[in-house]
């Protein structure tokens, strides 16, 4: 379908665009964003972005650690920071992309309490995360001189943890998978000269998987459970001069009510049913400012308010057997409770000659998890960015964009007895960083 779009790049993409809006049906989207995400693999996102949302969505804006996403639309892959930059990608553009991201994140200190109840040491866990290739695409088309048509395919949320079957704080997590893929069709118009709007629909798909023990790590239980569900994204970009100009956008939370199944020792009934769960992926709302200095100097800024709040317990409810513990359908209720966060950049792009573009970034990106709520399936923590980047224009029409990051984060503590969950007492400390490498293909037709 793709190919069939790029090549009658001037007809039927309006009709395209209408029927991804009006077909909402979840067996049609459940398929199109399987077959866009085919080979996909998510791993956690604790190591490289807050909670567990991917920043990763454009090599030219990591370039500059996603400084000035929302005002800089230098390509159709900042449409994902902000809808109204499609207004300045002119005629018909393809952007192709992919991060590959190599994390490092291990657990040390690890203390646990045994079947007995008795503390005792655990070993070290070296590898709870691995690398893994991340995706991106985005084309745009401009209908006439005012109005501009766009596609997006993204990976905005995922994550993956995973500890050995026996460690001390099994009865926690064992496994943890969240994959969330978008589908965001999008309309950017020009109103004035210098104030362009935007919005977009999000169709998203999210599918979760998670594993533990229970009762001091004496039985295992594994939950899995998807959900389709629309939200929508809104921008502006007012353009004070040709050099500088400024970007608002908001994303909307997206509430995914999943439907799976439980799956636990055949004895016990009630561990082997159908479950829901609610999951919000969370309201995201962006400043990004961005000012051209010279013909070669251009500096940038952002700032991003993440809405993690919304995620506040972790509820599994099941459809027909109630829990004998607790006298009802909940399964499973963990507090999270987590917080929203902040995320800042400043960054710079110097044109080096009529080719070469070099990018610089530093950011700093603010934990959504506090100690006392902080639990192993995303040991999360505050984290600094430091990215640089390069742009090389081969011709008119095609362009690629390489990117390079090294994210510290700083060491999380884990103690279990503070989060107020049940199961086994477990502490332990992360140390986390990860290398991220992004490239990205630009055409204009």
């Amino acid at each position: 379908m793709l190919q069939n779009i790029i090549i009658k790049k001037y007809k039927g993409i309006s009709h395209i665009m209408l029927l991804w809006i009006n077909n909402r049906s979840e067996k049609f989207m459940k398929k199109l964003l399987t077959l866009t995400a085919l080979g996909t693999v998510m791993i956690a996102s604790n190591v490289y972005a807050a909670g567990f949302h991917l920043r990763e969505q454009s090599a030219a804006a990591q370039g500059n650690a996603f400084a000035g996403a929302t005002a800089g639309a230098e390509n159709a892959s900042y449409s994902y920071f902000n809808v109204a930059g499609l207004t300045r990608q002119k005629g018909t553009q393809l952007n192709l992309g992919a991060t590959y991201i190599a994390p490092k994140a291990q657990a040390s200190e690890v203390y646990g309490s045994n079947k007995d109840g008795k503390t005792e040491r655990g070993s070290d866990i070296n590898n709870i995360v691995h690398a893994s290739w991340a995706p991106n695409m985005n084309i745009s088309h401009q209908i006439n001189e005012k109005a501009f048509i766009g596609l997006g395919l993204n990976v905005p949320f995922g994550m993956i943890t995973k500890y050995d079957r026996d460690w001390a704080g099994s009865d926690h997590g064992i496994t943890s998978k969240v994959k969330a893929i978008s589908a965001t069709p999008m309309f950017a118009y020009k109103a004035t000269d210098k104030l362009s709007l935007g919005a977009g629909l999000q169709m998203q798909y999210v599918k979760a998987r998670l594993t533990n023990t229970a009762q001091n790590r004496m039985i295992g239980t594994a939950m899995e459970g998807d959900a389709y569900d629309l939200g929508y994204a809104l921008g502006a970009l007012y353009e004070f001069t040709p050099q500088t100009r400024v970007g608002l956008a908001y994303r909307s939370e997206v509430k995914h009510k999943l439907s799976g199944d439980i799956s636990g020792p055949t004895t016990m009934t009630f561990l082997n049913q159908d479950i829901n769960a609610r999951l919000t992926t969370p309201a995201m709302l962006s400043l990004g400012v961005y000012h051209e200095v010279n013909d070669k100097l251009a500096l940038m800024a952002e700032y991003q308010r993440v809405f993690w709040s919304s995620f506040a317990k972790l509820t599994i409810v099941g459809e027909e057997t109630q829990n004998p513990q607790t006298k009802n359908n909940v399964l499973s209720s963990v507090n999270e409770s987590w917080r929203d966060t902040n995320f800042y950049a400043i960054g710079a792009s110097y044109q080096l000659d009529n080719q070469w573009k070099w990018r610089l970034g530093l950011a700093y990106d603010q934990s959504a998890v506090r100690l006392q709520h902080r639990t192993p399936r995303i040991p999360d923590s505050d984290r600094v960015w430091y990215s640089t980047g390069l742009n090389y224009q081969y011709s008119d029409r095609l362009s690629f964009d390489v990117a390079y990051t090294y994210i510290y984060a700083h060491d999380a503590h884990l103690d279990t007895n503070l989060t107020g969950n049940t199961g086994s007492h477990a502490t332990a400390t992360y140390s986390n960083s990860v290398q991220l490498f992004g490239l990205s293909l630009n055409y204009k037709f």
